[in-house]
């Protein structure tokens, strides 16, 4: 549970009038009415006093913000192993764009594991390097990709493609053949050469620009002289081509160096990789269209002690190269079997430990430098199948959201959108998996500017010796500026329940007896904890089809009403027309 900074007198003192007046109306009505709301009968006939009752009393800071994010804080990663799967060729995909387009505006990472097996072909057609596929079919496929890329090119402006089912289906074949041998790679760490020719770089572009998304494009580090100095000659002819296109690009260099010598056998260390980034600044500025370009770096590991020292080294000497500090986390391994791991308070602190190893290097060197998550999915080694897919993973993936937006990370870039492995928000069938529809609940709800949450529980009383942690997490921003339906000034609450029974939340302060409009996630069918499909206040989320989107309707809580969590749910809660002076600027 994140916890606010210290709150002004008059905010202290109102909060502390409706807690006596709750407090008092409380005892009051449990004396009076036999039929009280919290009334739970007992054995022997016996009521259990007040403080024996479930209840949440919740207020927020309306006065100041405590942190202000970027406009673009949830956004995305892309995988360079969609080179070798195939998947690039089916970017252009409507329905697809359209998926991408509804968490804009938004950042998209193209980088990870194999950004530094990258190497630049300044050639249009290659059909070679496509990759292996079935012979049986290989020659009538890329023929249709060929002629798909013929059609694409006779377009103007916005690119986009409706491919064939049996086009379709026959990817699907090759991408299952080819993501064994990935997969086999990433365990082993023995990597191959993934050629990028500039009909891919064209058709990563189109996508982001047609989805309202900025490319960060990871660059290869590990391109190396004799001399253990990078190697600039592919950077270049890259930096040369998109500067001809007129690409509006951010750059990268390398992931996780912190593991090259597990990975190729030998290390680059900070101080090397600090002149790394100060040469690609300086080759940036060479090329006139990129002179003011964004470089993030340097995308380090987990922090844990190699991480750690190397970021230390990189800070010190690099720190005022780069535009915004960048690394990853991921939570587990892909051992863990239970959906109910993912529910699991200490996993989910882990991150908040995590973020202070970071920001604390981060401001030693650098005082005020953006911090971002660059590289964040629920597990490493493709996820976990069956699990991070579903309901479960996405207990983590929206707390993560909320413990980074009050820690101060600036922006969270989700691996992965698309393809790879087990974690992304899309399947291969293009439709929207849990954590999307959880992720544009988000991006249509929080803004960028984040709250103070005051609450006080009324709980039984804890037994002797054990631990309580905390399951009840709540969060709050101001309400997105980009909805239409919300006025500056409205506030949105989200609340994770991780406990197996229901929880009631009652608003005071501020926020008493103001009308909520209630955005109730919870899983679809019989799955429960492992469902594909969620339902939003009870009516399943579906495409209408491939540009159109499910309305998101609220249901309307009268004034005073107490909120209710069901267990093992997720909610938005929105508090309009609060004019919260916060919320105003």
């Amino acid at each position: 549970m994140p916890k606010c900074s210290p709150c002004a007198s008059p905010w202290s003192s109102l909060w502390l009038t409706s807690f006596v007046i709750l407090v008092v109306q409380s005892v009051i009505s449990s004396s009076y009415s036999s039929s009280s709301t919290y009334q739970r009968n007992t054995a022997g006939g016996k009521r259990p006093g007040f403080l024996g009752r479930t209840l949440v009393l919740l207020d927020v800071n309306t006065r100041s913000p405590i942190r202000v994010l970027n406009d673009n804080f949830l956004s995305l990663q892309l995988d360079p192993a969609i080179i070798r799967d195939g998947w690039l060729d089916f970017l252009s995909s409507r329905r697809l764009v359209t998926l991408a387009r509804g968490l804009s505006p938004a950042f998209l990472r193209f980088g990870g594991k194999r950004t530094d097996f990258l190497q630049f072909n300044n050639q249009k057609n290659l059909a070679k390097f496509r990759g292996p596929g079935p012979d049986y079919y290989l020659k009538n496929y890329e023929d249709d990709i060929v002629r798909s890329d013929i059609a694409l090119d006779k377009q103007k402006g916005c690119k986009l493609a409706h491919h064939p089912d049996i086009m379709l289906e026959l990817q699907r074949e090759k991408a299952a053949t080819t993501q064994l041998v990935l997969l086999k790679e990433q365990l082993s760490n023995i990597y191959s050469n993934i050629t990028i020719t500039a009909r891919s770089l064209d058709k990563l572009y189109n996508f982001a620009d047609c989805a309202g998304l900025h490319l960060i494009l990871g660059l290869n580090a590990l391109h190396r002289n004799p001399d253990n100095s990078w190697n600039t000659s592919s950077t270049l002819s890259l930096l040369k081509y998109g500067a001809g296109k007129k690409y509006n690009i951010s750059w990268e260099l390398g992931n996780e160096p912190n593991a090259y010598r597990s990975m190729v056998g030998h290390a680059v260390n900070s101080t090397q990789l600090a002149h790394d980034h100060a040469k690609l600044r300086t080759l940036l500025q060479s090329v006139r269209y990129y002179n003011r370009a964004h470089l993030y770096g340097p995308n380090a590991g987990r922090p844990r002690k190699n991480a750690v020292l190397l970021l230390d080294g990189f800070m010190k000497n690099a720190g005022s190269i780069i535009d915004a500090v960048t690394w990853q986390h991921y939570f587990m391994d892909g051992r863990v079997k239970k959906a109910e791991d993912f529910l699991k308070t200490r996993l989910l602190d882990t991150l908040t430990e995590q973020i202070a190893k970071v920001t604390k290097v981060v401001n030693t060197h650098t005082p005020g430098k953006k911090v971002w998550l660059g590289g964040l999915g629920p597990a490493w080694a493709g996820g976990i199948n069956n699990l991070s897919e579903t309901y479960a993973s996405s207990f983590l993936w929206m707390n993560s959201l909320g413990v980074a937006a009050v820690q101060g990370i600036d922006v969270v870039l989700r691996h992965s959108f698309f393809d790879y492995g087990y974690t992304h928000l899309v399947d291969q069938n293009f439709n929207p998996l849990p954590d999307y529809w959880f992720s544009l609940v988000f991006k249509r709800l929080v803004g960028p500017r984040v709250l103070a949450v005051r609450v006080a529980g009324l709980q039984r009383k804890p037994q002797p010796g054990r631990v309580i942690r905390d399951k009840l997490r709540i969060y709050a921003h101001c309400t997105s500026y980009y909805n239409p339906n919300y006025m500056r000034g409205s506030i949105t609450i989200y609340i994770i329940n991780l406990h197996r029974s229901r929880k009631k939340i009652k608003l005071a302060g501020t926020l008493r007896n103001r009308t909520v409009h209630q955005y109730l996630l919870q899983p679809h069918g019989e799955g429960g904890l492992r469902a594909r499909h969620v339902q939003l206040n009870g009516e399943k989320l579906l495409m209408g089809n491939d540009e159109t989107f499910p309305e998101l309707k609220p249901k309307i809580l009268r004034a005073g009403r107490t909120i209710a969590m069901p267990p093992m749910t997720i909610g938005f809660y929105v508090i309009k027309n609060i004019n919260a002076y916060a919320c105003r600027r």
